[in-house]
Order: C-alpha cells, then sequence, then structure tokens
C-alpha cells in the first residue's frame, strides 16, 4: 500500500478541558492527512475534475495525547469500490510508540462539476494501493 505519513506536535489550543487533545482535533488531522496525501501523491492530470467527500468516518480512540507530545501520523487506502474508498489513519505517540487512535473513514469520489458520484479509476486504484 502506499502510504503518507507526517509527524505534528500538540499545541495549546488542540487541548480539550481535560488537557487532553480534543476529537474534534483528532478529526480535523484525519482530514488533513488524507487531503495532504492525495494532493501530494496523485498527479495533477489524476485529480483533474474529480474531488473527494466524507461519507463516514469510524473512530477507536486508545490513548490521550497531552500538550508537546509528539504524533506521527500514517494514512493509506485500505480499499476501494465503485466511487468509495476506505481510508485508514492511525496516530502514535512517538516517545513511547503507544497508539493514540486508528480511524477508517469512507471517501466518495464526485465529478467537480456535477457532483455526482464516479467511479475510481483503475489508475487511481493501482496507484495508492501498490506495495
Amino acid at each position: 500500500m502506499q502510504s503518507y505519513q507526517k509527524t505534528i506536535t500538540v499545541q495549546k489550543d488542540d487541548l480539550d478541558e481535560l488537557d487532553h487533545v480534543n476529537n474534534v482535533r483528532y478529526v480535523q488531522w484525519m482530514q488533513d492527512i488524507s487531503k495532504e496525501h492525495w494532493m501530494n501523491a496523485a498527479s495533477e492530470e489524476m485529480r483533474d475534475g474529480i474531488i473527494w467527500v466524507v461519507m463516514t468516518h469510524h473512530i477507536t480512540y486508545k490513548n490521550a495525547a497531552v500538550l508537546n507530545d509528539v504524533i506521527e501520523m500514517r494514512t493509506y487506502i485500505e480499499k476501494s469500490r465503485g466511487a468509495v474508498c476506505t481510508r485508514i489513519v492511525e496516530m502514535h505517540n512517538k516517545k513511547t510508540n503507544e497508539l493514540l487512535l486508528k480511524s477508517s473513514t469512507e471517501w466518495c469520489l464526485l465529478n467537480s462539476e456535477t457532483y455526482r458520484p464516479t467511479r475510481i479509476s483503475k489508475e487511481i486504484t493501482e496507484f495508492f494501493t501498490q506495495q
């Protein structure tokens, strides 16, 4: 599978009233890394005329992150069928390697003019699921 990784450091604005990373922030990071993966990996020709929208998020929270924790994020496409792909995002504490969360998000590919679902091309499927 073709994956994408990035590292972030927890800032004060990322925290909730319990001084843990806010769940909303995790969802934002999931979306950000997913979009970055697509924009950095897919060619302009591959991206032309299409957009991705979220259908569902399934998130399993395992451990809390706190101020100044360094988080390693990794994302990859687990599978795709028709107009829908399933993208996995994992976040680990870089120092302890503890899993903080694992998510599975279903993304639907749309035609950017009609906003109708469009089948994921063989080129995109093969590119993002290559070993």
